[in-house]
């Protein structure tokens, strides 16, 4: 019930955004009624499309499911720029409106009023196929030098490949992970890092099109934590799926690796809120931790969030693995993930802890990435000032 009413919420929320574009841009538009009366009808077929597409997954017949999450999270990613794209319009006539009456002169430019009413859907559909394509290509690699204090010359250089946030659902499918898998594999890593938010679905509709993971290959194997989205999707079976493929699932705990003479602790918790799900299952990073031998000085934590990084830092990590963030995905939500997470991408330090923070190797919801592209990410660990 409680889920019903957020939806229902969320509906109506989403049909004042498509009244208020509808209002501001269709009659300034310089165009016959024909014209309008079709942007109209465009706007009406949005403000349905977008809620089947995001109650798709209940649908359990295939391949209509997918198909109508296809286009519904289209129309999604469109009228999300649509919607800032109009915003943007509004604060730019403000503008030209009170520089007008400032200097005294005719308030307000008919022309750009009229022309800019038609520019916005032409710019909100060019943004949303360019985030198309960056979505829908292979997440590029991306390597990262770590500098580590008193790190032992064995593990000097020592390579971690992280994916993260793959979101394997009803528009990222086995093809797509085999891409990714080709990639991870073609680096040849120490160890590879995948940090939560695999899929978006159960174990029945996606084993097969996560398979592929169970070919990641790396000198010390693929560990792998809990993502919110996997306390979504049924936790519990995932995580077997994930041990059947051959992936070392991390659950508050840790592993000792023996590296060319030198040790270091690879660690991971489950997700954050993880808790809220399964007490059991309940995040903790001192725990991981636990009886983890002293000489092993080198304490990498994977941590689906960013913000486990406090518990991390004064649980003794050297360095946290984290996604969740997107790095905000597109435009404008990369200003909002601060409200929420402490870092939103790429290499931080809180104390004595680095912590780097993945955009994410998929994308989740619209297929549509601008201003943070996905990535594979290579980390290095290198010998810090401190030796």
């Amino acid at each position: 019930m409680r889920r019903s009413a957020f939806f229902l919420r969320v509906i109506g929320i989403g049909i004042l955004f498509h009244l208020y574009v509808g209002m501001r841009l269709i009659p300034a538009m310089p165009v016959g009624a024909p014209l309008r009366w079709l942007a109209a009808l465009v706007l009406v077929a949005s403000i349905l499309l977008i809620p089947l597409g995001m109650s798709a997954r209940t649908i359990e017949q295939q391949p209509l499911s997918d198909r109508l999450a296809w286009i519904g999270l289209l129309a999604m990613g469109f009228f999300s720029s649509l919607l800032v794209l109009t915003f943007a319009r509004d604060v730019a006539l403000l503008v030209i409106h009170l520089v007008d009456w400032a200097r005294g002169a005719a308030v307000g430019s008919p022309a750009f009023t009229a022309w800019s009413a038609l520019a916005v859907p032409g710019l909100a559909m060019l943004s949303s196929s360019v985030g198309f394509y960056n979505a829908r290509r292979r997440a590029p690699v991306v390597t990262v030098d770590v500098p580590i204090d008193n790190l032992p010359a064995a593990l000097n250089g020592f390579t971690i490949v992280q994916i993260s946030d793959i979101h394997v659902g009803p528009t990222i499918k086995r093809h797509y992970v085999e891409r990714i898998v080709a990639a991870v594999n073609g680096l040849q890593p120490d160890l590879i890092a995948v940090t939560g938010d695999v899929v978006d679905g159960a174990v029945p509709h996606l084993a097969d099109h996560t398979r592929p993971l169970g070919e990641l290959s790396a000198r010390h194997g693929a560990f792998l934590v809990t993502g919110n989205h996997e306390y979504y999707s049924g936790a519990e079976k995932w995580i077997a799926e994930f041990r059947r493929l051959g992936l070392t699932v991390l659950m508050n705990q840790h592993v000792v690796l023996e590296h060319d003479g030198a040790r270091a602790i690879i660690a991971g918790v489950t997700d954050y809120n993880a808790g809220s799900f399964d007490p059991s299952h309940q995040s903790d990073p001192a725990a991981a931790l636990r009886g983890a031998p002293a000489d092993a000085t080198v304490r990498v934590l994977l941590a689906h969030q960013p913000r486990s990084a406090p518990a991390a830092a004064d649980a003794g990590f050297t360095l946290q693995l984290s996604g969740h963030t997107h790095g905000g995905q597109f435009f404008p939500w990369n200003f909002f993930v601060r409200l929420q997470q402490p870092f939103v991408s790429g290499l931080d330090k809180l104390g004595g802890l680095w912590v780097y923070t993945s955009r994410g190797t998929g994308y989740w919801g619209p297929p549509k990435r601008l201003g943070a592209p996905s990535e594979i990410t290579r980390l290095r660990l290198v010998a810090g000032s401190g030796g």
